[in-house]
């Protein structure tokens, strides 16, 4: 069969469009997008489990008129659930792990037209923001592979910048759409909370931080996936409804002249990096020249305490996990398998009280309040999506004194230990440390609130790598980041922009 040269010259309607008219079929497609997985994985890593026979059978049926009829895809190991497929949510300890049905996004996926090709790398529990677990090793920057892909939809964020798919499937806890697009010179949304379908494993989706969506290098993509997806799910934990129009439709829609205040602040001891300065500052010229009024302003809250807040409640969510697992597959298989961070979560969240959880909770409301007056007087808010540029592979990884920290503190002697308050709450401030400093994201606010947050590629460094700025929108409020998606995608185009590894 012969290649398809021009298959990245098409996003994923694009390719739709060509497969409906009978220009080219799906299989010829999916073979252009094996093709590619098998000559650039090598290099990525991108790519953790095939599904290349179940790809090739789908696209020899008809799939009508589905949105992406016959377009090859890519799942996120975690979360996403294929049937008959692992899903090891980066984690050795389930590398044998095969769901018996698909989420309920899966199969809204599926009946959107798409061509599953395989399962993308993920950290262990989606719990980093750059994709190194140890079970499958790290995914690289397809910009330079000597950089992270960004975490922790990074295996998908890599494959859809090398070309391998023009989109794949991610989640976001704190930044995972958005951080990995940044890294990766994609388009990345997360969506407002109860947008997108959580189920059927609801568990409140970690206490309703988490959303699903994908990351894209157009903006209609992300726009038409929306449309395809979206909608209330029988039994999920959080819902919204208000739609005025198809997603896609705004897109195309001027947003007209708008209000945006953006921030630059110092977070965790650190200033923001150069590169991401200039990606602001870059992002605030183009926004004034296109006519919308842009003001500094910062909201009134400390990254520091948000993400205190923010972090009781990932490690609650984490220890529960854990416990589960405990529970079935024996702590000592558990502690040998897990990797130490996570295992320490564990000890640490069973440390914490119940009163620390909901006081934390509380707090998140208090957040979403402060936002939500901000988005009263701004159409939108205008960040770095991270504080510092893509960092090297391996740099984020523990330290000696770190793994004798964890390792004392995930033994019988730190259990006892954290029987201390003021012990515990220092190795709790020292835990928030070491998440957020090392990367600096601006991200998890909006998991926090629920509110809806993109990432869009205006910026690459010096060094050729990409810097993406954030928008935070009001909630419920898609249709407004999109029309300013599409007005930026316009004014600076970014789809023919192509990184070291490709074809």
């Amino acid at each position: 069969m012969a290649s398809f040269p021009e298959y990245d010259q098409f996003d994923g309607t694009g390719l739709a469009e060509l497969i409906k008219k009978g220009e080219i079929s799906s299989l010829e497609v999916c073979e252009e997008a094996i093709r590619r997985a098998e000559n650039l994985n090598p290099q990525l890593n991108a790519i953790i489990t095939k599904t290349y026979a179940l790809a090739r059978e789908t696209a020899k049926s008809s799939c009508g008129d589905a949105p992406f009829c016959g377009v090859p895809f890519l799942l996120k190991d975690a979360h996403h659930a294929l049937k008959g497929v692992p899903m090891s949510c980066g984690s050795a300890l389930l590398k044998t792990y095969i769901p018996q049905y698909d989420a309920e996004i899966v199969r809204r996926f599926k009946k959107a037209g798409l061509i599953i090709l395989g399962k993308t790398n993920t950290p262990e529990f989606k719990l980093a923001y750059v994709t190194e677990p140890k079970a499958f090793g790290p995914t690289r920057n397809p910009w330079n592979p000597e950089y992270s892909c960004g975490g922790s939809s990074g295996g998908s964020a890599a494959a859809v910048a090398a070309g391998i798919v023009p989109f794949a499937s991610a989640t976001d806890e704190g930044g995972s759409i958005r951080v990995p697009a940044s890294y990766c010179g994609l388009f990345g949304l997360k969506p407002s909370r109860g947008r997108n379908p959580v189920g059927p494993d609801f568990d409140e989706e970690w206490s309703g931080m988490s959303h699903s969506h994908v990351v894209t290098r157009s903006v209609r993509d992300s726009a038409v996936m929306l449309d395809a997806v979206c909608g209330f799910e029988n039994g999920a934990p959080y819902g919204i409804f208000n739609k005025e129009r198809p997603f896609i439709e705004e897109v195309d829609i001027a947003p007209g002249k708008l209000r945006i205040a953006f921030y630059l602040r110092a977070a965790y001891g650190k200033n923001i990096h150069p590169e991401c300065v200039k990606a602001v500052e870059q992002a605030c010229t183009l926004l004034t020249d296109l006519g919308h009024e842009v003001v500094e302003e910062e909201p009134d809250f400390r990254e520091e305490d948000a993400a205190l807040n923010y972090v009781i409640v990932v490690i609650g969510n984490a220890a529960a996990l854990v416990d589960k697992l405990v529970r079935i597959h024996g702590r000592s298989k558990v502690r040998r398998e897990l990797e130490l961070s996570n295992y320490t979560f564990y000890g640490l969240g069973r440390a914490l009280k119940a009163l620390d959880f909901v006081k934390a909770k509380r707090r998140w409301t208090q957040f979403g309040v402060t936002m939500d007056q901000m988005l009263n007087k701004y159409d939108v808010v205008l960040t770095p999506t991270l504080g510092q540029p893509p960092v090297p592979v391996g740099s984020q990884q523990l330290g000696r004194a770190d793994r004798f920290s964890m390792k004392l503190i995930a033994s019988f002697i730190g259990s006892m230990m954290l029987t201390s308050r003021k012990l515990t709450d220092a190795i709790l401030d020292k835990t928030v440390d070491t998440i957020m400093r090392g990367q600096m994201p601006v991200t998890f606010i909006a998991n926090i609130t629920g509110q809806p947050a993109m990432s869009v590629p205006l910026h690459w460094s010096k060094d050729g790598l990409p810097c993406g700025v954030q928008f935070i929108g009001r909630y419920g409020d898609e249709a407004k980041l999109l029309r300013l998606a599409g007005q930026l995608e316009k004014a600076q185009p970014w789809f023919d922009k192509r990184p070291q590894i490709q074809q």
